[in-house]
């Protein structure tokens, strides 16, 4: 299993996070899958998280197993598991945005998605996918955010 792949997922957090915690929680997340080949991104919308890991299967799985037993999460949703040829973000550690999910709606044109703030974990593969497409084009607003700046890192 150390072909590539990409293992996305959704889940809520168990606590409301400020943005100083969720700079703590990027920072060492991106420490920790530079260490095993992982890149990816993640969104964080109105406490839920969705999140794209990519690189060899098996760190992928352990990444997400240590994430799935992570007690700050809950209704931890596997959206996709699939090989792939080549990473979507592999020059990223972890690429993050921080958003409402009103700015999700607008930026995807998934306005009759985007209206139950707990949605994340009823995306499907189709939606993952659209969402996925509007964070790698960069289409919605990054500047200024304090938690988006430099997603290269």
């Amino acid at each position: 299993m150390n072909e590539l792949m990409h293992l996305i997922y959704a889940s809520t957090s168990t606590e409301a996070l400020s943005a100083d915690r969720l700079s703590d929680i990027l920072r060492v997340s991106r420490q920790n899958n530079e260490g095993v080949g992982v890149t990816g991104m993640l969104l964080h919308i109105d406490g839920s998280f969705f999140q794209v890991l990519e690189g060899p299967g098996t760190r992928v799985e352990e990444v997400f197993a240590r994430i799935s037993d992570d007690p700050r999460h809950q209704n931890v949703v596997t959206i996709i598991r699939e090989r792939i040829h080549r990473r979507a973000f592999g020059e990223w550690s972890m690429g993050f945005a921080d958003m409402a999910s009103a700015e999700v709606a607008d930026a995807t044109g998934m306005n009759d998605f985007f209206t139950d703030a707990s949605c994340l974990d009823a995306l499907d593969a189709g939606r993952a996918k659209k969402l996925l497409a509007a964070f790698r084009n960069k289409r919605w607003r990054t500047a200024g955010d304090a938690l988006a700046t430099d997603a290269r890192r």
